[in-house]
């Protein structure tokens, strides 16, 4: 047994939405281009308003549409 769990963290950028600044290790993958957005399969993805609000810098953003 352990004697206690371990919190893992995965996130796209240093903005710390995956809350990469409360766990215990944390893995940080860095786009080396811009990712291309499919916004028809977005919604269907997941979930926007969530998305958005966890986002500190406001670089996730909806469509203008």
């Amino acid at each position: 047994k352990l004697p206690a769990q371990v919190r893992i963290a995965l996130a796209c950028c240093l903005n710390m939405c995956g809350a990469v600044h409360c766990s215990d290790i944390a893995i940080l993958g860095i786009h080396r281009t811009a990712p291309k957005v499919n916004h028809d399969r977005l919604p269907h993805l997941c979930e926007i308003p969530t998305t958005i609000a966890s986002c500190p810098t406001g670089a996730i953003r909806p469509h203008p549409d």
